[in-house]
């Protein structure tokens, strides 16, 4: 068979040199569009010197506003990242019920939270908090964050691990139920392992989001983010609003390849992980359901 798919073209001679001069072209406007940016920038003298400086020579922007900032966010990501996951799968798998009692509710709740803008619940979030006495308001941003982020994604999630597993060949579900598992024990351990690393490119970007996210929070709520952080660097260090946000994208930036890294490694390794635990039947080789050398019967195959 060959090699070349059957829905792709190999380009001709004439077809490689348009793709060339496409290339040149785009390469030729994209430098005039970024030398045009670079030279406004210096017009109007955002790329001197000590509106940068100050993120190289004065380690007190990263200790007193960066650094603590990224915290912030580091931790309000990571509460909602751990409950909006088991949340949603939870979510998932009730859409998937056969009793309707339980699957229409739960339907209506996915579609409601999916359909509200994050940022809506998060105020919402917020003004409930404000009737309970017992919640500070040095903490009420930082629930008021982590409520909205964890109804709307929650939601979301619910939706990818439906889809997830619905994407799973019937016969799985057909053997399960053929060797006597019920339906709780065929999602728990048939369906929802295989699942998994068909639902991770998904999932991970929507963890993305949710870190992208708690910039609402700093904008809206008063959540001391990494973002929220640009208007005390800019009230101490001068007019350096380009600078400031250019280094909280970079940090956003570097902060979200790590995670998606660590999730395609994660893919990977589970990816070899179910090769390595299937089995492979060599040519010619008979199949020995009981392992090599013994019958269906418990006794010794004769060699």
């Amino acid at each position: 068979m060959s090699d070349t798919s059957v829905l792709y073209d190999t380009p001709g001679s004439r077809a490689k040199r348009r793709n060339v001069l496409y290339t040149i072209v785009f390469l030729v406007l994209f430098a005039l569009a970024a030398w045009w940016v670079l030279a406004t920038m210096a017009e109007k003298e955002q790329l001197a010197s000590e509106k940068w400086s100050p993120f190289v020579t004065d380690s007190a922007v990263w200790t007193t506003y960066l650094l603590p900032g990224l915290g912030e966010t580091l931790k309000s990501a990571a509460l909602s990242i751990v409950i909006a996951l088991p949340f949603g799968a939870l979510l998932g798998i009730g859409r998937l019920s056969d009793h309707a009692w339980i699957r229409v509710p739960v339907g209506v709740v996915v579609e409601f939270f999916r359909a509200i803008p994050v940022l809506i619940m998060m105020v919402f979030a917020s003004a409930l908090y404000v009737q309970f006495s017992d919640v500070s308001s040095d903490i009420r941003p930082l629930y008021a964050v982590v409520t909205g982020l964890v109804l709307y994604n929650a939601s979301v999630i619910a939706e990818i691990v439906r889809a997830g597993i619905l994407t799973l060949p019937s016969g799985q579900t057909d053997a399960a139920k053929a060797i006597g598992m019920r339906k709780g024990q065929t999602m728990s351990y048939v369906l929802l392992p295989q699942a998994v690393t068909a639902m991770l490119p998904a999932l991970v970007s929507q963890l993305v989001v949710i870190v992208k996210d708690t910039a609402l929070g700093g904008a809206i709520l008063g959540l001391s983010e990494l973002l929220a952080q640009n208007r005390a660097i800019t009230a101490n260090y001068g007019a350096n609003t380009i600078a400031t946000l250019t280094v909280i994208a970079l940090i956003f930036i570097v902060l979200n390849f790590v995670l998606t890294t660590f999730a395609g490694w994660l893919e990977k390794r589970l990816r070899r992980g179910k090769k390595s635990t299937g089995a492979v039947l060599g040519a010619g080789e008979p199949h020995h359901a009981y392992g090599p050398g013994h019958t269906m019967d418990g006794g010794n195959a004769s060699l």
